[in-house]
């Protein structure tokens, strides 16, 4: 794939990125990001669902990757109930779901080494 050095400079949430995998890496490197993305591509998940299928990762960094990555406009967050236990669903949005592809990529690249 070759870009144009021009094209390649992009803001994204009041950032700039003077390289596109600056800032695919923004938003979804790390090591637990990729991880709940990719759960989140088999459909929507409550919290402990999450954590149940990530059982290395803690509730507070979950948490924290969550809010990340709802505020980058990856995933959404939905509450139902206003009195507790409330149900909160997290799920892929469109946005999020455009990394299906690279993230499937990654799997079969990673299942061969």
């Amino acid at each position: 794939m070759e870009l144009d050095k021009q094209s390649t400079v992009k803001t994204y949430n009041n950032k700039t990125y003077n390289c596109p995998i600056s800032l695919a890496m923004d938003l979804v490197g790390g090591k637990w990001k990729g991880v709940i993305l990719h759960y989140l591509l088999s459909g929507e998940k409550r919290f402990s669902e999450l954590k149940t299928i990530i059982p290395e990762i803690t509730d507070m960094t979950l948490s924290l990757q969550l809010k990340k990555l709802e505020e980058d406009g990856l995933i959404t967050r939905t509450v139902f109930g206003d009195k507790p236990p409330l149900k909160v669903l997290y799920r892929l949005t469109p946005q999020g779901e455009r990394i299906r592809p690279a993230l499937e990529q990654l799997c079969l690249w990673a299942l061969t080494l």
